[in-house]
């Protein structure tokens, strides 16, 4: 894409990015995306966070755009009025619960408003619960939630996560999407439930084409929104082969990355 073709939508990840590592809103990224709504810029997120892990940020940042939930797999209004979910199929979800207990991993798993944990004490289960602000529902078995949107394995023992991505690809190929989003963090998805999926969606639904889209990740799982954007843009958090994957880097989520790259290289764009 010429370097001066117009950015009509910045769709930003959000944990890593659009916030700090403390999970705030800093004043100058809140003031970054009123720029961009001055110059007539819609403004997106995704996240593999649910819908009401997002909610807190539609009012500061004034988002009026479709939120992209389960890194796609559920798209809500502002308002947390649901548009459209991708389920994993059915007959999937025993397998992957049990390929994550074979890898010593925690599961989580995620069926419309709700959060399911088998042990609240587990991994992460305490810092979720402050990111996303709200707590999760404790039962003794999987058994009987359903639809499923998401199933997380989390553990921090980052190698067996990485173990347990390979094997979910390898068991399960095209029919589900499998990515960390964290080094800790194993999400799976229907498999057209991906960050790309997302922009896409985003795109269509405001009328707009892929080439008009600047992206801003920090994640592996970022990458395949970078990929279908006019002008994808990593963290300076984000490990080498994400930066690599973009065409732009900008400074950490801690100093301000987000804002720094919304004026330098989107607003700044002739």
């Amino acid at each position: 894409m010429p370097e001066a073709d117009p950015i009509r939508l910045v769709l930003s990840d959000v944990d890593g990015t659009l916030v700090r590592s403390d999970k705030s809103l800093s004043d100058a990224t809140v003031d970054a995306v009123a720029r961009l709504a001055e110059a007539g810029v819609a403004f997106a997120v995704t996240s593999g966070r649910p819908p009401r892990g997002m909610s807190m940020l539609v009012g500061p940042l004034g988002i009026t755009t479709a939120v992209a939930a389960f890194n796609g797999g559920e798209f809500v209004t502002p308002s947390l009025q649901e548009i459209s979910t991708l389920d994993i199929p059915d007959d999937l979800v025993p397998g992957i619960i049990d390929l994550m207990d074979s890898h010593g991993i925690d599961t989580w798993v995620y069926s419309g408003a709700g959060w399911y944990v088998l042990d609240p004490d587990g991994a992460h289960v305490a810092r979720e619960s402050d990111t996303v602000e709200f707590s999760p529902s404790v039962v003794d078995s999987f058994e009987g939630i359903g639809p499923v949107a998401k199933v997380v394995g989390v553990s921090n023992d980052h190698d067996a996560v990485a173990r347990a991505e390979s094997d979910a690809r390898d068991s399960f190929g095209d029919h589900v999407s499998a990515s960390r989003s964290q080094p800790y963090y194993l999400d799976v998805t229907h498999p057209e439930a991906n960050k790309g999926g997302a922009l896409r969606f985003l795109a269509k639904h405001l009328g707009i084409e892929t080439s008009q889209v600047a992206t801003l990740g920090d994640s592996a799982n970022d990458v395949l929104m970078f990929a279908h954007s006019g002008l994808s843009i990593a963290m300076g958090n984000a490990d080498g082969g994400v930066q690599r994957a973009a065409r732009r880097v900008t400074r950490t989520n801690d100093e301000d990355g987000f804002a720094w790259a919304i004026d330098r290289f989107v607003l700044a764009r002739p």
